[in-house]
């Protein structure tokens, strides 16, 4: 659970570090830039030795779905909707993992999914706004919803494939196959969606790209991925939600943006709640 509670505080500064320093560079450019380094990062670490071409076929499809998939989808969502929005609306993620965990594993928990009704009504508050949904809105909320799903079929389908495979393999030997698969899917998008040579990258931008790109994706899903492997599935639906009155809160102390701190405590309440009845063990 450390590593989760970790990864969620790298993750809340990105929304604002791409609204503000990446506005106007295609999403679809970004993604692949970001995905490339984080493949750059894990390639020295790879080692395949003793992993079948079928294996090595899935974890690159897990990083094609959870990696590549979700971040064309959420990308795409920042020129539609403020960066404090399109975090909010990751408040799905909780429910989408409980219900494909549900799915796959034939079995119903309703303490995972009080669990995560809970994450939900505490990622909600922050979501509370007088204006409602349409146009631009509503179009930037399902691309968030569509990338909320990705991810957490990725993070299943990851624990699933890693828990087939030894356990003395370490997962920096294998991370490498998960970032070639999303690399692979966005670069093919890019070749048809990208003007790269019309990309005005400053040196603002390349900084900027190189810490989202090697530190909140290629370090980050690395640690969030193998922190997934130790937790339940409901400590993992609520931890998903984490992210978001943090984010809040950087966009408040770094990015001079406003919330209601009435709202946030409330938030933070709930989903702290939230990780109790998910930790709760079964009488």
């Amino acid at each position: 659970m450390p590593l989760l509670v970790l990864v969620s505080f790298i993750w809340a500064f990105s929304p604002g570090l791409i609204k503000g320093r990446l506005t106007g560079i295609d999403p679809t450019a970004v993604a692949t830039i970001r995905l490339g380094l984080a493949l750059i990062v894990f390639l020295p670490f790879f080692r395949p030795r003793g992993l079948s071409p079928a294996t090595l076929l899935r974890l690159g499809l897990v990083g094609t779905v959870q990696f590549g998939l979700m971040y064309l989808f959420y990308l795409r969502a920042f020129p539609l909707l403020p960066a404090y929005a399109v975090g909010l609306f990751t408040i799905t993620t909780p429910i989408y993992l409980v219900l494909l965990d549900a799915a796959a594993s034939r079995r119903w928990q309703p303490r995972y999914a009080f669990a995560s009704l809970l994450a939900l009504a505490g990622a909600g508050v922050m979501l509370i706004r007088d204006r409602g949904l349409s146009g631009d809105w509503l179009h930037g909320c399902l691309l968030v919803q569509l990338s909320n799903l990705c991810f957490a079929a990725g993070q299943l389908a990851w624990r699933r494939e890693r828990a087939k495979l030894p356990a003395a393999t370490s997962d920096a030997a294998l991370f490498a196959l998960p970032y070639a698969g999303a690399f692979l899917a966005t670069a093919i998008v890019s070749m048809c969606a990208t003007d790269w040579p019309a990309i005005p990258l400053t040196t603002s931008h390349l900084i900027t790209l190189l810490y989202l790109g090697a530190i909140a994706s290629g370090l980050a899903f690395f640690l969030w991925n193998l922190g997934a492997t130790r937790v339940g599935t409901g400590t993992l639906a609520v931890l998903n939600n984490a992210k978001i009155p943090l984010t809040v809160s950087c966009s408040l102390l770094f990015f001079g943006e406003h919330a209601d701190p009435l709202r946030l405590s409330a938030s933070l309440a709930l989903l702290a709640l939230a990780l109790w009845v998910a930790e709760l063990k079964p009488a």
